[in-house]
């Protein structure tokens, strides 16, 4: 099986889920927890903590394990945070599973994140500074 043919059932597999939307960009965001308080703009600086994991489950990151939240403007990272973050309200949880594309592309990142990678994270947004 080919990496593109892989990548597109990681994608058609988080799609299928429960409540999960495929956006135009080839993104899926599903929603954990609904959040209840306001959604970021790309402009705003946004306090997350997350979870970062390959489609077989091996996680690459985690704020979690660091025991402290991530905080950075949200138009300066990958553009699948960027879109799906703005999806989310403070206070709530999401899966985005990010293509290529939407992650770190053909040039991977470090040592970590091989090219071509699909990505998958959890996120939950603590707060929103504009």
């Amino acid at each position: 099986m080919g990496a593109a043919m892989a990548q597109d059932d990681v994608i058609g597999k988080a799609a299928a889920e429960n409540g999960a939307v495929k956006t135009d960009s080839g993104m899926v965001y599903r929603s954990l927890t609904e959040g209840k308080g306001a959604s970021p703009k790309a402009t705003d600086i946004v306090q997350v903590h997350y979870k970062g994991t390959f489609p077989d489950g091996k996680e690459f990151d985690s704020s979690y394990k660091r025991g402290q939240p991530t905080e950075f403007p949200l138009n300066r990272v990958i553009k699948c945070w960027t879109e799906g973050v703005q999806r989310m309200k403070v206070g709530g949880k999401a899966k985005l599973t990010c293509p290529p594309s939407h992650a770190y592309g053909e040039k991977g990142a470090g040592g970590t994140i091989p090219p071509n990678a699909t990505l998958q994270f959890e996120v939950e947004l603590i707060s929103i500074k504009s």
